[in-house]
């Protein structure tokens, strides 16, 4: 049984890799739009049409929230009881926050789809604070799993 739940965390894991991917190329082409012509890497990066993004980053955040809902009761009784005998206390409260951010993340998706789908300029601030912000979420939630997944992972 420890190899399901070691596979689902890899198969959470690759699906966060590729929303962060999505995520971070989207808020750099809209917080950081590249100037005309794009000449390198950089400024091509930046260059790219987020809106193409909008439904993949949908899909891929709903999807890595939901496995992660599925791994939470196993990392409640395996691993968060280990952590907090180890007393990494700030840790734990890093992955609390991930929780809540992740919620907040899922909540603002009706908002992020809605101000990508309007072409209007007028829309344009409050698209790119909401990426941002989601972006902002899901590094946070990534890095996070990470530190705990060293300190205390699954099958260990």
């Amino acid at each position: 049984i420890a190899a399901m739940w070691t596979a689902l965390l890899i198969v959470h894991g690759l699906l966060a890799v590729a929303l962060l991917g999505a995520i971070t190329h989207q808020a750099c082409s809209a917080c950081l739009p590249a100037r005309k012509p794009a000449t390198n890497f950089q400024e091509r990066f930046r260059a790219v049409g987020g809106g193409g993004y909008v439904d993949a980053i949908i899909v891929l955040y709903i999807l890595t929230f939901v496995l992660g809902a599925i791994i939470y009761p196993e990392y409640r009784v395996s691993i968060r009881v280990v952590v907090e005998q180890m007393e990494a206390w700030a840790e734990n409260g890093a992955f609390e926050l991930k929780e809540h951010f992740a919620a907040v993340g899922m909540a603002m998706l009706p908002a992020y789809r809605h101000f990508w789908r309007q072409p209007s300029a007028d829309y344009t601030r409050a698209r790119n604070a909401v990426t941002a912000m989601l972006a902002l979420i899901v590094w946070w939630n990534f890095l996070t799993g990470h530190i705990i997944n060293n300190i205390r992972g699954f099958g260990a």
